[in-house]
Formats: structure tokens, C-alpha cells, sequence
């Protein structure tokens, strides 16, 4: 058995290690064989033409709105502030570009921390639930980096990439440690990860201090990039961009004006709702009740009875898929009827195995549109059930994304932390990526296009806000919704 492991490591170690003249080549050359857009060659130029103490010339992104904030969202709006926040882009003006490229290694490391191992802590709300969506989102991460090891790994120097793997086990605290370790111990050249908001906030404080990237593919809670870190990029649509788009689509088009929010307890559901909660108020239908429920909860009859003595018209989840499938059973066998809207982690087979027939017509916000036709899509589809031998959801998606975008930025800048932040927070163009068009903010968030997704007919159909057709202009304090989404087919 031995020899066995013996024979396969050494396989692996040959493919990874192995490569073409034409490589070789490559690795010689002082450039990389990878594409580079105009703009991120002047960017390259302008960093190398100054010194170590001086701060290059690069420009800085300027945005018109914060995360395309449509003025009916903004608060205040009737005042003119005297500062807007998270409009102009971060500035580095440290020495890190100075440092020289290592001479003596054998792997460019790549960081990952995520939910992989289940975990008891007060931060999780007791026992750890994030796992199914860590190990996920470790595999997209995985067959990124063997992707890129199978096309010569770091070209300059024909080596390969290495995963660095470490858990977020839910503990406050233990997030920052990891990122210290990957940082100062592996010396990663930059990390990915993780979902949980609390532990999100700890690492990328952490990665601040460590100068090193944090590409974050897997938490949507809206504040975690209105930290002003420079050094923090995220390549997910969060829940304030699909909040938005959910409450023009309850009061913009269905009319509704009596809504009630059913969320989690835990810093999921407390951060998500809370731009459905700010733009019903601020477009005039305030949420009439908003309840909480503890994790792992079964019986949820004490929420359900306040929210039909308040005779709402529809509700509203914030929470993980199988909190929110039993929470629609207990609706639909207590006679309540009221449409049912919920988070992106709703849109999942465990919500449909769940729920059953009480899934058909239920409405969740989504990152991305996975039905839409592309090629690059249906390549990276193969390629992961090759490897996997399952399907890739929605944060395998966007992990391979954002360590994709990662891989991309060492190979143009080096072996550099503070040129690797440069070309990833300079690019101007979006990133084609598995999930759809990457648009990256003044703050570095993704502030791509997200969708509603509808269970109809026993699958999600996804429609666009173009799709929708949502009106603009005042809304209407009265009437009650009577008409349909839209009938655009995505197959």
C-alpha cells in the first residue's frame, strides 16, 4: 500500500512539476504569458518607475453611487450630506512594493481558510453550520489552482502553486490566528476566504497588519468591505445589492405595503435584512413585524402566530436552507398563503427536498444567473464534476472565480503582496468569470448584476431586473399585487 502512495505522489509530483520548452520559455522571459490589458501594463509602469519611498501615481477609483444605491434607497436622501463614504477608493501608500521577489522557493503558496470541519462555539450560535458551503467552496479553490498548476503553474518561474488549507472553526479570534500563521508562517502570497461576517471582519483586520490580499468569494454581509481596507477585494454580489433589488420588486411591482421579515438570530440574518428593512422604510411601507429564531430551532409556531395576527401580505426569510424550508411548511399548514421571498441560501436542493410542494412559487434573491448559456460556464461545470463527482453550486462558483482572479494577479505582478493588491484593485475592466461579469467598485466589491430566482414548475427560473420590468418613480401607497413576475424563460 506503501509503494502505492509512494508511485501516485510521485506522479503528481511529476505532472505538476513537468513542463513544455515553450514554458520554459516563458519562465525565462522577464514577462508573464498572460493576459494583460492595456491599463494593467501602465499600472505595472507606474509602480516600477519610482523608487522605494515613493507612493506610484496610480489612479483611484471614484464611483457617482456607493453598490448603485438608487436614490430612493439612500438615507437622508432630502439632505445634501457633507461626506459620502465608500465613494473613492482606497489608497496603499506603504514600501511594500520595494520588496524584492524570494530567489529560493519551491511553490507559490496560496492561503484558503473556510468552514470545513464542524465546530461548537458561541459565535456560530452552538454547533457550526457553514460546513456544506466551506467544503464547497474549497473544491472551486482547489480546481483553480490545479488548473493553473496543469498550464505550468507560476510561469516566471516554472513551479507550482500550493493550497495552504485551514479551518474557520467559528471561535472569535481563531480567524485572526490562521491569517497570522498563513501570513508570517507559510507566507502565503495572498488568501481566500471565508463566510461566516464575524469571522470575515477578524481575518481581514488581521490580513491589514500582514499586508496581503483577502479575496472573499463566500460572505455577502454588506459591511464587511465598507472596512476600508485596501487590501480586501470580494467577488460575490452582497446582500444589500439583492436587498434592493427584492424591495423594488415587492413595492415597485407587486404593490405590496404590509411585509414581515422572518430571520435568523445570528449575524446572517441580523446584517441581511437589514437593507430590506431600511428600503421598505424608506420607500414608505415600513416592515409591519420583524421575528427572530434561534439556529437549529424546529418549532417556530410562536413567530408564525404574531406574523398572521399582523395580516400581512407576504414574508420574508434571512437564513440558512433548512431553517427556512421548515419555516414555509409550518405557513403553508397553518392556511397562511402569503408569497414567500428568501436569501440566496434558500436556493438550494436541501430547501426543495425539504419543503416539498410548499417550494413551488417561492422567490430568492441570487448573486448570479447559473442558467444563463456560456461556454466558460459549462467548461468549468465538466471540469468540476470530473474532479468532484458532484455539481458545483454557487460558492465553488465563486471561489474558482476569486482564486482565479488571484492567480491572475501573481502571475502579471510577481511574487509581491503589495503588487498583487495593486493589479487586482487597479483593474479597470470586469473579470469574465463562471458566475458572470465581475465589476469591481471604488471599494473593491462585486457590483455585478443580481437576480430573482422563482421555483416554477419544479425548477428556479432567474430574472434580471431588466426582466422584472420595475417601474420607476413614486410608488403607489395603495393596491394589492396581482401580477406575476415576468414570463422570460432561462433554459
Amino acid at each position: 500500500m506503501r509503494r502505492h502512495v509512494t508511485i501516485l505522489c510521485s506522479i503528481l509530483l511529476l505532472g505538476a512539476f513537468s513542463c513544455s520548452s515553450v514554458k520554459k520559455q516563458m519562465a525565462a522571459s522577464a514577462e508573464p504569458s498572460v493576459e494583460i490589458d492595456s491599463e494593467t501594463r501602465e499600472v505595472l509602469e507606474r509602480i516600477n518607475a519610482v523608487s522605494a519611498y515613493e507612493v506610484p501615481d496610480l489612479d483611484l477609483r471614484e464611483d457617482a453611487d456607493y453598490a448603485k444605491t438608487a436614490h430612493q434607497f439612500e438615507p437622508f436622501r432630502h439632505v445634501e450630506p457633507y461626506r459620502e463614504h465608500f465613494l473613492v477608493q482606497m489608497e496603499y501608500t506603504g514600501p511594500g512594493r520595494a520588496i524584492p521577489e524570494p530567489e529560493n522557493i519551491e511553490t507559490v503558496k496560496l492561503g484558503f481558510i473556510g468552514p470545513i470541519m464542524s465546530t461548537v462555539s458561541v459565535a456560530t450560535g452552538g454547533k457550526s453550520h457553514e460546513e456544506p458551503l466551506g467544503i464547497k467552496m474549497l473544491q472551486g479553490a482547489r480546481l483553480a489552482v490545479e488548473q493553473a498548476n496543469a498550464k505550468g503553474g507560476y510561469l516566471k518561474r516554472n513551479i507550482p502553486f500550493e493550497l495552504v488549507v485551514t479551518n474557520d472553526n467559528g471561535l472569535w479570534g481563531a480567524s485572526g490566528n490562521e491569517i497570522v500563521n498563513m501570513a508570517y508562517k507559510d507566507k502565503v502570497w495572498a488568501i481566500l476566504g471565508t463566510i461566516d461576517g464575524a469571522n470575515s471582519h477578524i481575518a481581514i483586520r488581521v490580513a491589514l497588519k500582514a499586508e496581503v490580499v483577502m479575496m472573499n468569494s463566500g460572505d455577502t454581509d454588506p459591511t464587511f468591505i465598507e472596512t476600508n481596507i485596501p487590501w480586501v477585494v470580494r467577488c460575490i454580489s452582497d446582500d444589500r445589492q439583492q436587498g434592493y433589488l427584492l424591495v423594488d420588486y415587492l413595492y415597485r411591482k407587486l404593490k405590496y405595503t404590509r411585509v414581515a421579515i422572518m430571520r435568523s438570530s445570528n449575524r446572517y440574518g441580523r446584517f441581511g435584512v437589514r437593507e430590506v428593512r431600511d428600503g421598505s422604510r424608506r420607500l414608505g411601507c415600513p416592515v409591519v413585524l420583524e421575528m427572530a429564531y434561534d439556529l437549529g430551532l424546529e418549532d417556530f409556531s410562536l413567530q408564525l402566530e404574531r406574523i398572521r395576527e399582523a395580516d400581512v401580505e407576504a414574508v420574508v426569510h434571512w437564513g440558512d436552507a433548512s431553517e427556512g424550508a421548515r419555516i414555509l411548511k409550518q405557513i403553508r399548514a397553518m392556511g397562511m398563503e402569503q408569497p414567500y421571498f428568501a436569501c440566496d441560501r434558500c436556493l438550494s436542493d436541501e430547501f426543495v427536498e425539504i419543503a416539498g410542494d410548499s417550494a413551488e412559487g417561492v422567490i430568492c434573491t441570487y448573486p448570479w444567473n447559473p442558467t444563463r448559456r456560456s461556454s466558460r460556464l459549462e467548461e468549468f461545470r465538466k471540469a468540476f464534476r470530473q474532479r468532484f463527482g458532484e455539481e458545483a453550486e454557487t460558492f465553488a462558483s465563486h471561489a474558482y472565480d476569486g482564486m482565479n482572479m488571484v492567480i491572475w494577479a501573481i502571475q502579471v505582478a510577481g511574487l509581491n503582496r503589495a503588487k498583487i493588491r495593486d493589479v487586482l484593485a487597479h483593474r479597470t475592466r470586469s473579470w469574465e468569470g463562471v458566475t458572470g461579469d465581475i465589476v469591481l467598485s471604488a471599494a473593491l466589491d462585486d457590483v455585478g448584476d443580481v437576480y430573482l430566482a422563482k421555483r416554477e414548475d419544479g425548477r428556479w427560473n432567474f430574472y434580471s431586473r431588466e426582466d422584472l420590468k420595475i417601474p420607476s418613480g413614486p410608488i403607489r401607497a395603495e393596491g394589492q399585487a396581482t401580477q406575476p413576475l415576468a414570463t422570460a424563460q432561462y433554459r
